[in-house]
């Protein structure tokens, strides 16, 4: 659970309750074409939405990172009982919604063991905030038909897939379905990841084409075997230096391109710069604004 911090802009919170828009931040120099005496400053990916300013992985987070003119948007996939993804960070619906009201005795509360028609009654919004009540824990197809609304690029993590054998195949088939796998969406704005390497893999055996992460931090004498099959290495912040970074960026993955390192979660400008002096490719947070600020 994200801890909400002090060095946040105060302007979000003020163009979030007026529902404005502010202006796209500029979009970055592609990182292969980096030059000795200017590095570009690293993607900036909102957290399961503006999850700084918003119910983590809801429409609402979507639309604060959008509000923010945050492009790329990360999320966090289950399936439920009967079938259908939605979009929610933990394995269990206890922390962030009203399942224990709505729905006593029925602990753990896992996803798995719930209906979509069951969950869309939640409350995924009051735990944050009483503006955020009645916000729903959004299915898939809600998450990118929103993201296709606000013309938003998707970092999507697979969670948990050993628990959910064959959900690889599903997610490709609600993003088929949904125009996500058009040779567009395909290749500036769809990235599937996930800390399951076998699921990671099972992506790319079934669409070669599309764009992979592996969340972790692999020895670097195993990044090789990652490279077969992902084209990022996604790790926590506090697992690397500038000579991981570079470890990672000197090997080319599937696609013949060198691979990259989006790090996450990093919330305040300190942390910020010193990510980017790394020379990371993105930067995973909650607070996209103090981010973006940060690493200009």
């Amino acid at each position: 659970m994200f801890v909400r911090t002090a060095t946040a802009s105060t302007t979000a919170a003020a163009v979030l309750g007026a529902g404005a828009l502010l202006l796209p931040a500029a979009q970055p120099q592609d990182a292969d074409a980096r030059t000795p005496d200017r590095q570009a400053s690293p993607v900036v990916v909102a957290h399961r939405g503006a999850s700084g300013y918003a119910p983590e992985n809801t429409l609402a987070a979507a639309d604060a990172a959008k509000a923010l003119g945050i492009d790329w948007v990360e999320n966090d996939v289950h399936r439920t009982k009967d079938g259908v993804l939605v979009v929610l960070h933990d394995s269990s619906l206890k922390r962030t919604t009203n399942v224990e009201e709505v729905f006593p005795g029925r602990a753990p509360w896992a996803v798995k063991d719930f209906t979509a028609a069951e969950i869309a009654k939640l409350d995924a919004g009051s735990w944050f905030g009483s503006q955020f009540a009645g916000v729903r824990v959004p299915t898939l197809t809600q998450f990118v038909n929103r993201l296709e609304r606000n013309r938003q690029k998707l970092l999507l993590e697979i969670k948990s897939p050993a628990s959910y054998p064959g959900i690889e195949r599903d997610i490709l088939k609600v993003l088929r379905k949904e125009g996500w796998l058009n040779p567009l969406h395909v290749r500036d704005r769809l990235v599937i990841q996930s800390f399951g390497a076998a699921s990671v893999k099972e992506v790319h055996t079934l669409r070669p084409d599309i764009t992979t992460g592996f969340l972790g931090t692999p020895a670097v004498a195993d990044l090789p075997a990652y490279a077969a099959f992902t084209d990022q290495i996604n790790p926590s912040h506090t697992t690397i230096g500038a000579d991981y970074v570079a470890a990672v960026q000197r090997l080319k993955g599937p696609h013949g391109k060198r691979l990259r390192v989006n790090t996450w979660t990093v919330n305040d400008a300190a942390n910020a710069v010193k990510v980017r002096a790394y020379g990371v490719d993105g930067i995973i947070t909650n607070y996209p604004d103090v981010v973006r600020d940060a690493t200009r």
